[in-house]
């Protein structure tokens, strides 16, 4: 009689193995995120553990959240194990931390630095397969007012409404205004374009007293800054 195979449920682990407890008993930092995305599916398959089976699909993405967090519903589905309500729910819970991380900069409010409008913008734009056209509005003292997309374009580029971003200045009362755009190629050189439309958007904005302080190029993990580089 052929001898009956182990079980790899999670529900036959030790207690201090278990994901779901583990978090409960002693904190979610302990936890590996690889258990992390073992809560969220549940269960494995006959072959591996919800946590095994975790740590290959992120071995997949080279253990980076921000990798994984791309994977489309068709690749995650490829894994044995995960059907398309288990892709669903990684893809979902990825996105919240995405937007948790705007919102957290948001949550600073003043903007001192290139930096922290990186800070800001990265999580919404710097992941992005097109390209997209923003403007970050500031009151006097650099306090950000609102953000808004401008434009959203093909990889090629997009076209901004300098009329429209203006107006939006005036409507929330905006002294000062931020522009950022991302490239999807992962190139921080500014294109002819680029600075066409930072001289274009600076000059029409000092006939209504409106200040363009900077224009961010952003990628995945790097920006470049127009006043950094001191051509503004």
């Amino acid at each position: 009689m052929s001898e009956k195979q182990p079980s790899f449920s999670i529900k036959n682990w030790s207690q201090d193995d278990q994901p779901r407890e583990k978090l409960r008993d002693k904190g979610k930092a302990i936890l590996s995120d690889a258990e992390l995305v073992a809560i969220l599916i549940g269960s494995g398959n006959r072959n591996e553990s919800a946590v095994e089976l975790c740590k290959r699909i992120l071995a997949s993405a080279n253990n980076n959240l921000n990798a994984l967090g791309k994977l489309s519903i068709k690749q995650l589905t490829e894994f044995k194990g995960i059907g398309e309500a288990k892709a669903i729910t990684i893809i979902a819970a990825l996105e919240l931390g995405r937007r948790r991380r705007g919102e957290e900069a948001l949550q600073q409010h003043k903007i001192d630095s290139s930096q922290s409008v990186f800070e800001l913008m990265q999580p919404i734009i710097g992941e992005l397969g097109h390209e997209e056209f923003w403007i970050v509005y500031l009151n006097n003292s650099n306090k950000v007012l609102q953000k808004n997309q401008l434009s959203k374009g093909g990889i090629t580029g997009t076209l901004v409404d300098v009329r429209l971003a203006l107006k939006m200045a005036l409507e929330v009362g905006a002294v000062g205004i931020i522009l950022a755009h991302n490239h999807p190629s992962g190139t921080l050189k500014p294109s002819e374009a680029d600075k066409q439309i930072t001289k274009k958007l600076k000059s029409a904005g000092e006939s209504l007293d409106i200040k363009v302080l900077d224009h961010l190029i952003i990628t995945e993990n790097a920006y470049f800054s127009f006043a950094d580089e001191g051509m503004l």
